[in-house]
């Protein structure tokens, strides 16, 4: 989605963006422009990804292989969110002065349009945990960031990764427990708007929701650090094409080993009643969101929303790994990837496709129905299809536009 993509790009009439090689005379922010198919292509496979967690069927209806979108779609589309924000402050090279002051605005203005439409998304009856609220607080909390190298971003998400899944499981064990803790919790919902409307306040974005800050943060920390990165060239790709399925080995890896090795934190987890999923695997679980405070346990499972310390620092890895074989696969264009256009067309404008899907699952009530797979493809494919013919006319999707349009005071700023 524009909201966490890249400035738009100029459509051609195959419904993908047109990639031309930049002659002297093309400014750098056009040849920057000019580069990021990959990344829309990544963002592309996040927002199908995230078509088939919230409309695919369940394990026991035939949908057991669809479950490796859980949970990491998502973290995928944070991530990307994070190289939108560097993008828009100045990609290898963060802007100073006037055109820093300016790129901050714009990403404050879109935090804000995105925490509003968020909560108006999210006050939609759907079977959906809307992301775009947490969104807006990603944006906010890592403009002091912007201007931060690809080495302190990486260390900061790396640190936070292990941190912030700690700090979760002992605030949210206070919370649980009735002490003052609660107390200031209730009187901080009692005074916050975005509780009254979405039922989703300021301490669900940022501990209890289904995407808190806290656990969601590395995400958008690392997608910043890879966004500083010349992704362009062979040697980085090579680096990152070992680091991603590495880090997601030591977090799955990692997680199975112990729980596997260590029968009495099993025989832990197991009673504790979180879940009756193998509690050593790594592609299904409650989804509860965060880390659950009744043992420490938990902190040691990967699966997903678990928001565990492996959890995240394994979707980091499988989010890299994504969007690196992304954009080496945009860089053969127009040769091999000419059927991947329609699903480019989709990350373009994936704000649109995001919302449009919300609100379709809301008038179809699904919640009364259980998914099949039949309904997951009519969605993909409607997506595809809309996206392509909305591309081949217009630059911007629907909210996009309007997104780019709500940031242009940003031009003002001295």
């Amino acid at each position: 989605m524009e909201a966490v993509g890249p400035e738009a790009e100029r459509s051609g009439g195959s419904g993908a963006p047109v990639r031309t090689k930049p002659s002297a005379g093309v400014s750098q922010a056009t040849a920057h422009r000019e580069r990021l198919i990959g990344l829309d292509l990544a963002r592309g496979v996040a927002v199908l990804g995230m078509f088939t967690a919230h409309i695919g069927p369940e394990p026991e209806d035939g949908g057991a292989v669809l479950q490796v979108a859980h949970g990491r779609s998502a973290a995928l589309f944070a991530l990307l969110a994070g190289v939108a924000l560097v993008i828009i402050s100045g990609r290898r090279r963060p802007r100073t002065g006037r055109e820093g002051r300016q790129a901050a605005v714009k990403v404050a203005i879109r935090a804000v349009v995105l925490l509003v439409l968020g909560t108006a998304v999210a006050m939609i009856p759907s079977p959906v945990d809307v992301i775009l609220a947490y969104y807006g607080l990603y944006f906010l909390l890592a403009l002091p960031l912007l201007r931060l190298s690809a080495t302190m971003l990486a260390v900061l998400a790396a640190g936070l990764a292990v941190v912030g899944p700690l700090v979760s499981f002992g605030v949210r064990g206070l919370l649980d427990d009735g002490s003052w803790v609660v107390s200031r919790g209730r009187a901080v919902n009692a005074h916050d708007p975005i509780e009254w409307l979405s039922h989703e306040g300021v301490i669900d974005l940022l501990l209890t929701g289904a995407y808190p800050a806290m656990t969601w943060m590395p995400y958008v920390l690392a997608g910043m650090a890879l966004g500083r990165l010349d992704l362009k060239a062979a040697r980085v790709r090579r680096r990152l094409a070992v680091l991603g399925p590495a880090l997601a080995l030591v977090g799955y890896g990692s997680s199975w080993l112990v729980l596997r090795v260590f029968a009495g934190i099993r025989a832990d987890i197991e009673g504790s009643g979180w879940y009756d999923a193998d509690p050593s695997a790594w592609w299904a679980g409650p989804e509860t969101g965060t880390v659950d405070p009744h043992t420490p346990a938990l902190l040691l499972v990967a699966a997903p929303h678990s928001g565990t310390p492996f959890e995240v620092v394994a979707n980091i890895g499988v989010a890299i790994t994504v969007v690196v074989c992304a954009v080496t696969v945009a860089d053969l264009r127009p040769r091999a990837p000419r059927p991947l256009r329609p699903v480019i067309a989709v990350g373009t404008m994936s704000l649109s496709c995001y919302v449009g899907h919300i609100l379709a699952l809301a008038a179809l009530d699904t919640e009364a129905t259980p998914s099949r797979l039949s309904d997951l493809v009519v969605f993909v494919v409607a997506a595809l299809a809309l996206a392509v013919m909305w591309t081949r006319r217009f630059r911007r999707g629907p909210l996009e536009f309007l997104l780019n349009t709500a940031t242009k005071p940003a031009r003002h700023v001295r």
